[in-house]
């Protein structure tokens, strides 16, 4: 960049007479970083300017201003957000030219130009660069939504009000927030919402359906404006997500419906209702873009998305067009979550043209760098589908709530979104928190703000989505300098910081993938997992991309065990590599903590936090790594028959526990809670019901006392009549007497050869013992597929209704709940296995048992297309504790989770 002036005189910078808003905002940004390094500084609009020494000129390469400096080498590959910076001679003749083909080029261009006069102090005498991002969307988001349900309401739904978002109405937070963001090269602001058209348009048709009050309504209307408006400034796109099928609260007790259902299919009152309320939105709104989540509060995959899509949204778009009298079509972006979104591309594209994707890049949470498998084919596709394909870093349920900055982790993870997954913008969520914007999880007074404790992750997020291919030793001296200049130390104390981010960045990733049981946020990684989690994952409902896309080719705890038993050799990334590495990531970030700990200056209590973080995430490793040996000695157990296998576990166990003690002692009083989202949906290691179970304090009772059973059970086994033991029988299911009003094709006993279809000749082949009492429900299994299962039913007390679904995903059968797709998957208590391969059946995988619970009263419980079986009622309290019935056709199977219950 050449060699910098040292006079400090006057600078004036020039910008054209009708220049877009973004150039002034771009200018404003260099004279403030101009004036604080001592230069007096004038901004002139004007068509023209003579050529000087400290006169900036900054507009687009059309403009008479910048035609009046004569510049040359316009390269319009650069694109909208690319930008030319030349000249600066200091003999006087040549004035310093930002150019670019759009506002936003130029903004960058002049933010640029600001950067250098702050890092130097001084203008550049020279300069001749030209740069331009890699990522056409550069995106973050922030949920108006709460870690917990609003009275009355269920998931997603939280009206814009003061009372429930006060911060959405703070200006100065916002502006505060978009500065971050443009400071970073952001260009879009995703707001996160189930149903936000209820807080900010009126129907005619609908006048009933606005769920705020008049003053409400019209904050809400200054707000969004005021909001839209300072993002444009900044060349930030506001993007409005919601969800489908959700309606508002007053319109769903006006027609006596529910807000939201899963199962229900499209009606037209709801179809029209939301068309109507798209239109006006995009009329009242025409800069803000729409993402739209086809699947989770409607039915997921199948022909209502596409019909929803395709009738509804994409209808209710054109409608606001017209309304406006524009034929342009902004773009829509379709999130790919519980749909088939390469069939919903398909059938819209000839429809509507500009459609974007987006698709979660590691699930919900962050575990590799190295993305393959199904996951990654499915980015493909999309790529291949749209021009704009959006990797979504979504909600970092194993990160949160301790700070991330692996500068190293994230480059290599924005490198393979292009080149695994061919995407090519960024939508990235907050590090921790999602649920509690603006606030982290710190117990710190006054409470710190998620932007400002995590700048890192910001930062180095949208550094490699401008540009992923930096050096990598450049890089490590940009962010050892940045720490060193944050903390007030040395440079070389800077690298010792960025080194603790990095070690530690690899062990929540490195777990979850090799130990978890979901890339979910039904599984919050830093509280730990139960010893049946690891030993018998398939019972808490493994997800099995995590584990086939979401890391390296490895192996699971139960395969290694299985293979080390029978003497197989192993195969890529094992339990006991991993085990083995994150202790030393562990210990090699709190010695590189304790490194730059002297030489700490500036943000002394910022940093004793960060130092904190780092103890945390070593004893969260140990934790992990002895209860991960333990698990495989009891593994060994299955295999072995022997206590002292047992025996050998554990003091292994002990140890996790003690690790996990430290833990929380390194946590009480530094943070709130380990995660923001704290409702039921919420169920590893523990269910959140009510806020409950989201400390470490919480939780080391139950991992105590589950180290106290399993030492009584190891002693049980070794006396002389417990030789062999095993659980003890299960007590017979009570059945429950209610009132069916609904059709089905009449009752059936559990017994070996009953039918429980009315068109199939498929029967029960085998049956844990305790559903003998069992009077099940006999359905068609092609109505249940045409058209879903319905039990309408009267109780006189508090009863489960036993579902039994097929535990493999094939073509016809209904799929198990799961909270990865479908937030509701918990509304009734059934997302949890609560009896695995309980039921064998002839021509069909085996089957899992779901329970859910009803108080008494009246009650219509509707299931979506597809098989299943409807087991019958049973009193309420029975079905507590989960377990594995074992009756896997062609396997013999010792139970262990007894030995922790």
């Amino acid at each position: 960049m050449g060699s910098f002036v040292s006079a400090k005189d006057p600078v004036t910078i020039a910008i054209p007479v009708k220049g877009h808003a973004r150039i002034q905002f771009g200018a404003d940004k260099l004279a403030a970083a101009l004036k604080k390094a001592g230069y007096p500084v004038r901004i002139v609009k004007q068509s023209s300017i003579k050529r000087g020494k400290q006169v900036i000129v900054a507009g687009l390469w059309q403009d008479a201003l910048v035609k009046s400096q004569s510049v040359t080498g316009r390269d319009t590959s650069l694109g909208k957000e690319g930008f030319f910076i030349s000249g600066g001679s200091s003999t006087g003749t040549q004035s310093l030219v930002v150019v670019a083909e759009a506002p936003s080029g130029v903004l960058y261009g002049l933010l640029e130009l600001a950067d250098q006069v702050a890092a130097t102090g001084v203008l550049p005498a020279t300069i001749q660069q030209k740069d331009k991002p890699q990522m056409v969307l550069r995106g973050a988001c922030v949920g108006v939504q709460k870690p917990y349900y609003l009275p009355g309401r269920t998931v997603y739904e939280y009206p814009y009000t003061p009372e429930t978002f006060p911060w959405f109405y703070n200006k100065q937070l916002w502006l505060n927030y978009l500065d971050s963001l443009v400071a970073n090269r952001m260009n879009s602001l995703y707001l996160w919402n189930g149903h936000p058209f209820a807080s900010l348009v009126k129907l005619k048709d609908y006048p009933y359906a606005v769920e705020v009050d008049e003053a409400t309504f019209k904050k809400n209307e200054e707000i969004y404006r005021f909001l839209t408006t300072e993002a444009d400034k900044r060349g930030i796109w506001v993007i409005q997500m919601f969800y489908n099928i959700i309606v508002s609260k007053p319109f769903a007790e006006k027609h006596q419906i529910k807000t939201q259902d899963r199962e229900r299919p499209i009606i037209p009152l709801i179809a029209d209702y939301t068309r109507k309320s798209i239109a006006a939105f995009v009329a009242k709104y025409p800069n803000v873009g729409l993402m739209v989540a086809l699947g989770e509060a409607m039915e997921g995959v199948g022909n209502d998305d596409i019909e929803w899509f395709t009738k509804t949204i994409i209808p209710g778009v054109k409608d606001g067009l017209r309304l406006l009298g524009k034929t342009e079509e902004p773009p829509i972006v379709l999130r790919a979550h519980d749909t088939d979104a390469p069939e919903v591309m398909k059938a819209s594209t000839p429809l509507y043209k500009n459609l974007y994707t987006e698709a979660k890049y590691n699930g919900e949470a962050l575990t590799t760098y190295t993305p393959r498998g199904p996951w990654a084919e499915l980015h493909r596709t999309l790529a291949k589908a749209a021009p704009v394909q959006i990797e979504n870093v979504h909600i970092l349920a194993n990160l949160e709530p301790f700070r991330y900055g692996s500068a190293d982790f994230i480059q290599k993870s924005v490198q393979a979104m292009h080149t695994v997954h061919n995407g090519n913008a960024l939508h990235l969520y907050p590090e921790a928190s999602y649920w509690d914007w603006p606030y982290a999880a710190d117990s710190a007074t006054p409470r710190l703000m998620q932007i400002e404790r995590d700048w890192i992750w910001y930062k180095a997020w949208s550094r490699y989505a401008w540009n992923c291919d930096r050096d990598r030793v450049q890089e490590v001296a940009y962010w050892g300098g940045l720490l060193a200049s944050k903390f007030g130390t040395g440079q070389a104390a800077g690298k010792s910081v960025l080194d603790a981010y990095e070690a530690s960045g690899e062990i929540a990733p490195k777990l979850l993938r090799r130990f978890g049981i979901t890339d979910g946020n039904r599984q919050t990684l830093t509280l730990g997992m139960f010893m049946n989690q690891l030993i018998n994952p398939y019972r808490f409902g493994l997800f099995t991309l995590l584990y086939n896309s979401e890391g390296p080719e490895g192996e699971m705890l139960i395969e290694y065990a299985e293979k080390d038993w029978k003497g197989q050799s192993h195969t890529g990334e094992t339990p006991v590599q991993i085990m083995q590495e994150v202790v030393a990531h562990g210990e090699a970030a709190v010695a590189a903590i304790e490194k730059a700990a002297g030489s700490v200056t500036r943000e002394k209590d910022e940093f004793n936090r960060l130092k904190n973080d780092m103890y945390c995430y070593r004893a969260l490793a140990h934790c992990f790594a002895e209860k991960a040996q333990a698990s495989l000695w009891v593994l060994r157990y299955k295999y072995s028959r022997k206590v002292s296998d047992l025996d050998s576990a554990l003091p292994y166990l002990q140890k996790s526990v003690d690790w996990y003690s430290k833990l929380t002692d390194l946590t009480k009083g530094t943070y709130r809670y380990a995660n923001s989202m704290q409702t039921a949906q919420r169920k590893i290691p523990i269910g959140g019901n009510d806020g409950k179970n989201k400390t470490w304090a919480e939780l080391l009772p139950h991992y105590q006392q589950e180290l106290a059973t399993f030492r009584h059970n190891i002693d049980s086994l070794k006396q002389p009549a417990s030789a062999n033991a095993a659980p003890a029988t299960r007590a017979l299911l009570q059945p429950a007497a209610v009132t069916i009003t609904s059709a089905f094709e009449g009752n059936y006993n559990m017994a070996v050869g009953q039918m429980m279809f009315t068109d199939t000749m498929a029967v029960i082949k085998n049956y844990a013992p305790e559903l003998t009492s069992l009077n099940a429900l006999r359905f068609t299994k092609a109505k249940q597929i045409a058209e879903g299962t319905t039990i309408q039913f009267t109780t006189q007390e508090p009863v489960e209704l036993l579902v039994g679904f097929f535990n493999k995903k094939v073509p016809g059968v209904l799929h198990e709940p799961e909270l990865e797709t479908n937030a509701s998957a918990n509304d009734y208590g059934q997302a949890e296995v609560k009896v695995a391969n309980g039921i064998v059946v002839t021509g069909f995988p085996a089957v899992n048992i779901h329970s859910y619970g009803f108080k008494a009263g009246t009650h219509t419980l509707t299931l979506a297309r597809g098989a299943v079986m409807v087991l019958g009622f049973v009193k309420a309290g029975q079905m507590q504790k989960p377990y594995d019935a074992g009756l896997v056709p062609g396997v013999t199977k010792l139970e262990l989770d007894w030995l922790f219950e």
